[in-house]
C-alpha cells in the first residue's frame, strides 16, 4: 500500500496543511481495498473486548448505542452507521495502513476507527480535537469541512457532541482511495450518499489538564517531588499576607526542579504507551520457552501485536530504557541498539534479531514479551486457534 499525497513529499505536507488546514487527496490510495468487510465488521462489533457504537436518526432525533451487537434489524436500510474503535488492536492488515504515515511518529498515533453507513447514515456535524486522515473504501460520501472559529457546539444527545451550521470551505464527495485530512478544530460533516466504508487514521494528543492530573499520580505512586522549599536567605518581610516576586520565583522552581527531562520522560514513556483500548491478549501469560522462540524464529520473524504502544526517548536510549504498554523496561546498555528495531518496526526477523540473540538478558526478555503476547508467531497463533 502506497500513499500518494497529491504529489507532495510528506514534508510539504507537514509544512503546508499539516495543523494547518484540511486537504483533499485524490486518490491518495490507488486501487484500494477495504480492510474489513461489513459482515466482518458486524462480527467484531458483537465482541465485548471491542469498542463499537452505532449512530443514527429516527423522527428527525439523533440516537447513539454502544457495543456490543447483534442486530441491526430495527435501524432499517438508512439514516444509520456503526462505527469501530481500534480495528488496528484486531486487525492486523491494518499495520499497512499505518505505516503509509509513519512520517508522523508513532507516539502520536491513536488508533483506526472504521465506519460502515448506510446512505444518509453519518454522525452529524461535529468539531474533533485530534487529526485524522478519511481514508474512502467502497462507497461514496460528500463531507463539508468549515473554517476555524467560534463554533458553537450542543447535545445532539448525551453521546454526541454536535456542532452549529457552518459555511463549508470543502463540500466534496469522497470516491474509492481519496482521503480527506482534517485538523483539529474544523467542523465537518459527511453523509453516505450509497452504502460506505471508510477508515481514520487519527492522530492526537492528551491535554494538559490530563496530563497533569496523570502526573500527580505518577508523583504519588512513585513517592517522587517529596522536595521542599528551602530558604536559608530570607530577607525581613514587611507584608505577612504577601507572596512577593522572590517568593512566587521559588514556588515555580519547586515545580519546574521536579520536571526536568528523566521525570518528563519517565512519566511520559508509561503514560503514552497506555491503550485506550484493549488489546488482543492472552489471559494469562503464555509457556514458550526461550528455545522455542528461537526455533521458530527460523522459521518466521516476530510479529508486534496490534494496538501495542512502544517508543523510546533519545536522551534514555542510550542506557536502554524502553517503554511497553505503560510499563518501562530496563535492558542491559549493551542492548540499546536493539530498542529502535522494536519500536520503529512491525517485525522482528532472527536476521535482525542475530546481534542480541546471543546475549541471555536479551533472550530473556524477548521471551518474556512473547509470553504476555506483545509479540507473536503467525503460524503458532493460527494453529493454536484451530
Amino acid at each position: 500500500m502506497q500513499l500518494d499525497i497529491n504529489g507532495l513529499t510528506p514534508a510539504a505536507f507537514l509544512a503546508q496543511y499539516w495543523q494547518k488546514k484540511p486537504l483533499v487527496i485524490r486518490q491518495g490510495f490507488k486501487h484500494f481495498q477495504d480492510l474489513v468487510s461489513p459482515e466482518e465488521l458486524a462480527g467484531l462489533a458483537m465482541d465485548e473486548l471491542v469498542e463499537s457504537r452505532r449512530v443514527y436518526q429516527q423522527a428527525g432525533q439523533w440516537h447513539a448505542e454502544f457495543g456490543p451487537f447483534d442486530s441491526y434489524e430495527k435501524l432499517g436500510e438508512r439514516d444509520w452507521t456503526l462505527i469501530v474503535q481500534a480495528l488496528n488492536n484486531w486487525l492486523p492488515d491494518a499495520e499497512a495502513l499505518i505505516q503509509c504515515f509513519d512520517f508522523i511518529p508513532r507516539w502520536r498515533f491513536d488508533d483506526v476507527m472504521v465506519s460502515y453507513a448506510t446512505p444518509g447514515g453519518g454522525v452529524g456535524p461535529h468539531i474533533d480535537l485530534y487529526d485524522v486522515f478519511i481514508c474512502q473504501g467502497s462507497g461514496r460520501r460528500r463531507w463539508r469541512v468549515g473554517d476555524r472559529g467560534p463554533h458553537r457546539e450542543f447535545a445532539a444527545h448525551p453521546a454526541l457532541l454536535h456542532t452549529e451550521a457552518f459555511e463549508p470551505i470543502i463540500d466534496t464527495e469522497l470516491l474509492p482511495g481519496d482521503i480527506l485530512y482534517i485538523p483539529p478544530g474544523f467542523p465537518h460533516d459527511g453523509i453516505t450518499l450509497e452504502e460506505s466504508l471508510s477508515f481514520s487514521v487519527g492522530y492526537r494528543t492528551a491535554s494538559a489538564k490530563d496530563m497533569v492530573s496523570a502526573l500527580a499520580d505518577h508523583l504519588s505512586e512513585h513517592d517522587l517531588g517529596a522536595q521542599q522549599i528551602e530558604d536559608p536567605d530570607r530577607q525581613l518581610s514587611s507584608r505577612s499576607g504577601c507572596v512577593d516576586k522572590a517568593d512566587l520565583a521559588r514556588l515555580r522552581t519547586q515545580l519546574t526542579q521536579v520536571l526536568n527531562d528523566d521525570l518528563v520522560s519517565e512519566f511520559s514513556g508509561r503514560y503514552l504507551t497506555q491503550s485506550k483500548c484493549a488489546l488482543d491478549l492472552p489471559d494469562e501469560p503464555l509457556d514458550i520457552t526461550q528455545n522455542e522462540v528461537l526455533a521458530w524464529l527460523d522459521e518466521q520473524p516476530l510479529i508486534r501485536l496490534g494496538g501495542l504502544r512502544c517508543l523510546y526517548f533519545e536522551i534514555s536510549l542510550e542506557r536502554g530504557i524502553v517503554f511497553i504498554n505503560g510499563e518501562r523496561y530496563q535492558l542491559p546498555a549493551e542492548l540499546a541498539d536493539v530498542i529502535p528495531l522494536l519500536c520503529d518496526g512491525n517485525l522482528l526477523s532472527k536476521a535482525v534479531l542475530a546481534p542480541w540473540l546471543n546475549n541471555a538478558e536479551f533472550r530473556a526478555q524477548l521471551t518474556e514479551w512473547v509470553n504476555l503476547g506483545y509479540w507473536y508467531f503467525d503460524d503458532l497463533s493460527d494453529g493454536e486457534d484451530e
